[in-house]
């Protein structure tokens, strides 16, 4: 099973320590989230397995990370500076705001009231200066933070190309922070004006763009599946010619089913990643400049020309761009949700199990000594876990009697637990816990590291 909704996630992520409202002794901050002990370490497991999916196992990808406050002219001419905006209407009735195109009648969903103003655009992009100044006394000191990170790879095409001496097709990586400044965010860390992006531009011939595109619509399916989500609750969905961006030939979005609990089906489901052709807009965009018409250039914002000399058809043209976009709060969040798990022990009570790939986990292994208070049983806990912690992320907790102990752990995803009893000082052995089956067998302290390292490579 996965869990029923967002919410049974919120509060496991708080009792637990995945995700903590930001600013909380401050009342919070409006769909602003910190990542607790537990969560930073998920995020940090997924990311990882990207970045080691994509650029240490293949040999076709390098990897970047661009600074979050770029040159204006980069968004200038990328158009975010015009078009980054969404459709918003206010209603005159309680002053609430809207975006206009997830309105599904014309009336306000706060108050229910039709009296609303005529949709607007209202730039995503958070406006910030630099220098002493402010914007309005030097337009040069307005800069913004980043609305995504491509950008950064697009205007680093050049530098990484010519440094790494790559001939195409390859790619481009970065893992980083992006900002949007969302009017209607919400649904926990779903949808935030600060967020994490897994991105990744491949560079191809456009000949080889269907194809390729393809391909990585494929790899992306199957990479989900290996964090552990059920193919179930992932869905493909092609965008229309209406909802995709202007510069891309085809996108196709990775749904999850994020809202399990709505009778509409078709509104359970919403974006995970989007995958999408961008051509050569991107590349074009930060090339070429207006001009007069005598063929002079308006300005000299730029003198780089990011096309690309084929050497075996010494040729020169604009790649087309694959692009696979994935958020890490919702990959994090789709995790989570997929590894909810529901389960009664012999007491016929409900009990949160985490069924967490044990890659991803926070925590590989939680060390319990029967009785907090026999100092042999302690010391002999405490030992397993230092020579544990080199090799894999363990602790140690005495603050609860074992059966508590072993379903707080299951909570939140730690996939062994190793007990230290009475019979352990006089065999050296341990009881060593599976969180999923709940079976229990003996291994002996010296072989313990060997076993469970085992267990967790081929889990």
């Amino acid at each position: 099973m996965s869990a029923e909704n967002i919410e049974t996630i919120v509060n496991l992520s708080k009792r637990r320590g995945f995700v903590f409202p930001s600013s909380d002794i401050y009342g919070g901050l409006g769909s602003s989230w910190d990542y607790g002990q537990l969560g930073v370490e998920l995020a940090n497991n997924i990311k990882q397995n990207w970045w080691r999916w994509l650029v240490y196992e293949r040999d076709d990808i390098e990897g970047i990370d661009s600074s979050i406050i770029q040159n204006r002219l980069v968004w200038k001419y990328s158009g975010h500076e015009d078009t980054f905006s969404d459709p918003m209407v206010d209603c005159r009735e309680c002053n609430s705001r809207w975006r206009a195109d997830k309105l599904e009648k014309p009336e306000c969903p706060n108050c229910g009231s039709k009296d609303l103003t005529e949709p607007r655009p209202f730039n995503l992009m958070f406006r910030t200066t630099m220098g002493a100044t402010s914007a309005e006394d030097d337009p040069t000191a307005l800069a913004y933070l980043r609305p995504e990170t491509a950008q950064g790879i697009f205007i680093n095409f050049l530098n990484v190309l010519n440094t790494s001496r790559r001939k195409l097709p390859f790619g481009i990586a970065q893992i980083g922070k992006s900002f949007r400044n969302e009017v209607t965010p919400g649904n926990f860390i779903f949808r935030t004006r600060e967020f994490e992006q897994m991105e990744m531009e491949y560079f191809v011939n456009p000949e080889d763009a269907p194809r390729i595109l393809q391909e990585w619509i494929d790899s992306f399916w199957q990479w989900f599946q290996d964090l552990g989500i059920s193919e179930k609750n992932l869905l493909k969905y092609e965008q229309t010619d209406a909802e995709r961006a202007h510069y891309a030939v085809r996108t196709v979005d990775i749904l999850y089913r994020f809202f399990p609990e709505r009778e509409d089906e078709d509104k359970q489901w919403d974006e995970l990643m989007g995958i999408a052709n961008r051509t050569d807009y991107d590349l074009k965009a930060h090339s070429k400049k207006p001009e007069n018409e005598e063929g002079k250039r308006l300005n000299s914002d730029t003198t780089d020309d990011l096309s690309y000399f084929d050497p075996h058809t010494n040729k020169r043209f604009y790649p087309y761009v694959i692009e696979p976009a994935a958020g890490v709060n919702r990959t994090l969040l789709a995790v989570l949700m997929d590894a909810y798990t529901e389960k009664e022990d012999e007491r016929g009570e409900k009990r949160v199990i985490l069924k967490l790939k044990p890659e991803l986990a926070p925590i590989k292994v939680a060390i319990l000594p029967l009785k907090k208070n026999k100092d042999e049983i302690v010391e002999m806990a405490q030992k397993i876990k230092k020579d544990l912690l080199g090799s894999m992320r363990a602790v140690y907790d005495d603050t609860g009697s074992i059966g508590k102990l072993y379903a707080r752990q299951d909570e939140i995803g730690t996939p062994f637990c190793v007990t230290v009893d009475f019979d352990s000082l006089e065999d050296d052995s341990v009881t060593v816990r599976d969180r999923d089956t709940w079976e229990q067998v003996r291994v002996n302290a010296d072989q313990l590291k060997n076993y469970l390292q085992e267990r967790l490579i081929k889990s």
